[in-house]
Parts: structure tokens; sequence; C-alpha cells
């Protein structure tokens, strides 16, 4: 579910302030995200496809309708906004719009190994891996300890810092 969440740069966000008691109305949320319309309608009807929203029936315009979550969609709204709570600076929400930052850092809450970490993200690349893990590294989000002891040396990635929130964050 997180890898297929977060395919869509604003769907995080969407969720999170509907948590924090955003009106569920089109350009009240545009407002408080600071989105485009084209980014934000894909990302809202992406979370009516996982059916973690719905049309409200009975409310709104048949052209500016109204949005509520579903069930699930409350549960899982209430961590993105711990997750989007955690992230404090601009770069910071930036990162957690990227699709594989969320998935990465769940799989590296205990240190793990790249391939591992991939085992575990299965539609994962091995070079948006290696991105991920590079961006997560320099934000000081994830810590990379090579591991000299094992023959070839390899490298073990773990979630730290502000990682290691989130990554508590989302398995709560």
């Amino acid at each position: 579910m997180l890898v297929k969440l977060t395919s869509r740069a604003w769907s995080l966000s969407i969720l999170a302030q509907m948590d924090r008691g955003t009106p569920g109305r089109q350009a009240v949320l545009i407002s408080a995200i600071g989105v485009g319309r084209t980014a934000f309608r894909q990302s809202l009807y992406h979370l009516i496809e996982l059916k973690l929203m719905e049309r409200n029936p009975g409310h709104g315009h048949p052209l500016r309708p109204e949005f509520r979550l579903t069930a699930e969609g409350t549960r899982i709204a209430g961590i993105a906004n711990r997750v989007e709570s955690l992230a404090e600076q601009p770069s910071e929400k930036d990162l957690l719009r990227r699709a594989w930052t969320l998935p990465v850092l769940s799989a590296a809450r205990e240190p793990r190994y790249f391939g591992e970490i991939k085992s575990r993200l299965r539609p994962i690349t091995d070079r948006a891996l290696s991105q991920s893990l590079k961006l997560l590294e320099t934000h000081n989000w994830l810590q990379r300890d090579v591991v000299t002891s094992d023959r070839p040396v390899r490298a073990r990635y773990k979630a730290a810092r502000t990682g290691a929130e989130i990554s508590r964050a989302i398995r709560s």
C-alpha cells in the first residue's frame, strides 16, 4: 500500500490535510497544499482508486464536488499527518513527495543490505533504489555503514534521525 500511495507526489499531503480537518473541497485543498490543479487532480483520483477517499454523496455542486475519507483512508491519513509533521524544512517536504522515500525508509527500519531492501520493494529498480539511498543519506535520513568483515565488502543501510522517526510513524 505504501508503494502505491506514494506513486503520486501529492497523495500524502492531501491525506494529511484531510486529517487536519481541511474541508474536502478541491479549491480549499489546493490552496492549503499549494499544488497545481492537474497534479492535485491526479493525486486525488489516485486516492479514490486506492479506496482511501470517495465523493461525499449529496454534498457539493456536480462541477465542484466534495470528497471525504473512507474508513481505511482515515487510518492512513493519521499516519500521513504524523509523517508530514516530522518534515520541517521545505527540502524535507520535497523529499517526502518522492516516490520511493517512504517505502525505502520503511524497509530500512532495521539495518539491511541493498539486496534485502530491494527484495522488500519488489517493483523498484536498482537505479531507483540507488538514487533513493544516496538522496536519503545526503539528507541524513539514512545511515550507511560499510561492513568490512564481509567478503566482498558491503554497505548496510539503516533509517537515522528524522528518517528513523518517519519509519516508526509509518509502522505505528
